[in-house]
Parts: C-alpha cells; structure tokens; sequence
C-alpha cells in the first residue's frame, strides 16, 4: 500500500539560501582574521573572490562542511519544485528538462566544494568547471521553472516580477562581465571586477531561494513513498 506523506517545501529553498549566505560570510570572515585576504568589502572592492575566501584554514572546512550537504539540498529542491509543478499539470518534457538542469547544477557545486583548496592544474581545471556549470545550469534550471510556472498560472504577478527580476539581474552580471573581458585590459581590475561579481551572483542567487521560500510559504507537497 502506498504510504504519503506532507512536506513543507519553503524548508528547502530557505535552507539552500542561508546555507550558501553563512558559509561565503563566514568563510570569509575566518580568512580575515587569520590573514589569509584583506578585509574589505569583497560586494565592491572585489579585493577577494568566494574560492580565495573559502580556501584556506579554517574557513575552508567550515565551507565544505557546510556546503557538501547543501548540494544534496539543492538536488533535492528541483525534485521537489517538479513535483510542486507537477500539482499544475507540469508533464513530460518540461518537467524533466528542470530536474536535469537542477541536478547538474548539484553536481557541479559538489565537484566546486570537494576540490576548493585543492592545488595543480587538474583540481584548478575541476573547480572552474565546477563553479562554471553550477552557476549556468542553475540559472537555466531557474528560467525553466519561470516558463513552466507562468504556463500553469502557478505564480502571481508580484512573484513572477521580482524572480524575473532577479533572473535579468544575473543577466545583466554576465553581460557586464563580457562586456569588461573586452575593454579592460588592466589584468589587476579585471581580477577585482571578476571578484565583485561573483560575490554579486551569489547574492542574487541566494535571493531566487528566498523568493522561492516566500512563495511556498504556507503550503504543503504531498509525497508518496509506496509503488505507483
């Protein structure tokens, strides 16, 4: 017989933004102090990226502790936010294309996190793909619950703005960064621009999970743990 269950689900996505706001500060905090970077404001002066903040000491294992287990959430999250869709209607491919851009994203944070303060070409060559298809895949699994959700008349206006706002923000990042690869031709601002955006990125990113929060605030997925 098939046993049921209910969840709420804004436990997730809260979960995935605090997780990723707590590790970055407080990795970045530890650094300072121990004099691994410069304190400044990384959201500004670009003086330290997340990966430099997050590779040394201390600071480095309280990352990674934290962060592993926050790409099974994020895993978990897109299977969950399909399943929430799926409530509207979501069937097939729709369905299927967010849980594979939701799942690669998970991955590739957990290849960034496992090999951050790892050293050599290789471990180098893992944390920029790592970092590179989380960021990317996860932006196309946001846009792909933006298109199903406003298809299925899941979301209301008010929502529907403020996450395709912060979806044309991190857009907007990426274009700007292109933009600067090229005119600058200072490799020192370069590197503190590429910095300052990253910190930007991932501050645009945690705010998608907190207007994910807001939005399943108050409601409950049913999930079924016995055959079909």
């Amino acid at each position: 017989m098939a046993r049921s269950t209910t969840f709420p689900p804004w436990m997730l996505p809260l979960a995935i933004a605090a997780t990723m706001l707590v590790s970055a500060h407080l990795a970045w905090a530890l650094s300072v102090q121990a004099g691994h970077i410069e304190a400044c404001n990384p959201y500004w002066d670009g003086c330290t990226s997340i990966s430099r903040a997050a590779r040394h000491g201390l600071g480095n294992h309280l990352f990674r502790l934290l962060m592993l287990p926050c790409a099974l959430l994020l895993a978990l999250h897109w299977w969950l936010a399909g399943e929430w869709l799926r409530q509207g209607d979501a069937r097939g491919a729709d369905g299927a294309w967010l849980l594979a851009f939701g799942i690669a994203a998970a991955q590739a944070l957990a290849v960034y996190v496992a090999f951050l303060g790892t050293d050599g070409p290789a471990y180098a060559f893992l944390r920029r793909y790592g970092v590179t298809v989380y960021f990317g895949c996860g932006y196309l699994a946001q846009l792909w619950f933006l298109r199903i959700a406003r298809r299925r008349g899941r979301l209301r206006r008010p929502m529907r703005m403020a996450m395709a706002g912060v979806c044309l923000a991190m857009l907007g990042i990426g274009v700007f960064k292109l933009l600067a690869d090229l005119t600058l031709d200072d490799p020192a601002r370069m590197d503190r621009l590429e910095n300052a955006l990253e910190w930007q990125l991932g501050l645009l990113l945690a705010a998608w999970y907190l207007l994910q929060a807001w939005l399943w605030r108050g409601e409950r997925v049913a999930l079924d743990f016995g055959p079909r």
